[in-house]
């Protein structure tokens, strides 16, 4: 009640309009009080009339400050930034380290608009000058991220970015500076994601694949209507690897009937209580379901290009290939697996 006594301390007759009371005003039982007689002489004072009037005032106009002091919601944007059939430059707004090989990159976009990629959908990274990286055909490296930001992000678009010796491209992105640009073009879509559409989804993730997995999740699990069960087995090096950890038990507390989370490391210190070694038949037939679940069950796959052809079989380019690995071996389907 404190809004309400300085709004009547500043103003005695200011007009505040109550939502309880649609068309009646304070200022209005102010005159009353001040130039008419009682209408009920009988009344004394305080009765419950009076006083139920007062309060439904008092609580109408109390609701309508806290009303007007919460912030307005934001807008959402309408235009994305990215352009599907050409590069454009953007500038590193900032760099934030992440571990001793990876950091969030992030890119500043107009301040009214933002990537709004769809699920799920990724977008190219190239240098902007086309002579500044080029592969052994002497063509600029072109390379395939997948952003961390929500898509409705106004302003900028953020990558988590591995440094990998043999990949020329994240050590070009780590030797960027603040101010520096990079082109991207985007959105382009993947696999089309439909809410429900699946009974459960197991993801498969090995370092930096994470990302197209947590673009799936976030995405998923923010709806209020998901009814879809997920499993998470992500593989990596050492503890200090397991990129997005954070994030993704934030969102296991939040979502602990939909989201199951496994950990394997293959350097584990000795205190860790998670798997070791690697992803094997063993793993996959603890923790994914039958393939007897058929097109109610869906298996995501992203990681380094081995544990990827081990698990599933080789991609061919930018197709998805044959099935093969372990997943054939246990009698899983083309129609189950996708990779990224």
């Amino acid at each position: 009640m404190s809004l309400l006594r300085t709004a009547l301390a500043s103003s005695p007759r200011a007009i505040v309009c109550s939502s309880y009371l649609p068309g009646v005003c304070l200022s209005h039982f102010h005159r009353a009080a001040v130039s008419r007689p009682p209408q009920h002489p009988r009344s004394p004072p305080g009765s419950p009339a009076i006083l139920i009037g007062a309060g439904l005032g008092g609580a109408g106009l109390y609701y309508y400050l806290e009303q007007q002091s919460k912030p307005a919601p934001k807008p959402k944007p309408t235009r994305s930034a990215l352009d599907p059939e050409n590069f454009k430059d953007f500038k590193l707004k900032k760099i934030k380290g992440y571990n001793d090989n990876t950091s969030e990159f992030i890119f500043e976009l107009p301040p009214d608009e933002a990537s709004l990629l769809s699920v799920a959908s990724f977008v190219y990274l190239k240098a902007s000058d086309p002579e500044a990286l080029k592969g052994p055909n002497g063509k600029p490296v072109v390379r395939p991220y997948t952003p961390i930001s929500d898509s409705e992000q106004l302003g900028e678009i953020t990558f988590l970015i591995k440094k990998y010796e043999t990949g020329n491209m994240s050590k070009y992105i780590h030797s960027l500076k603040e101010g520096d640009t990079i082109a991207i073009k985007g959105p382009l879509a993947k696999f089309p994601y439909k809410e429900n559409e699946f009974d459960h989804i197991a993801l498969i993730g090995g370092g930096s694949g994470i990302t197209p997995l947590y673009q799936i999740l976030t995405h998923a699990l923010d709806s209020p209507n998901n009814k879809t069960k997920f499993t998470l087995i992500f593989s990596n090096v050492a503890e200090k690897d397991i990129l997005l950890r954070e994030e993704l038990e934030a969102l296991k507390k939040k979502h602990a009937d939909k989201l199951d989370l496994v950990y394997y490391l293959d350097k584990p210190s000795e205190n860790w209580k998670g798997g070791t070694g690697y992803i094997t038949a063993d793993v996959i037939k603890k923790y994914v379901p039958s393939p007897e679940l058929k097109e109610k069950l869906k298996v995501f796959i992203c990681g380094p290009p081995p544990q990827v052809a081990s698990i599933a079989g080789k991609k061919d380019g930018f197709k998805q290939g044959e099935l093969g690995g372990i997943m054939k071996e246990l009698g899983y389907n083309g129609d189950q697996v996708y990779k990224f």
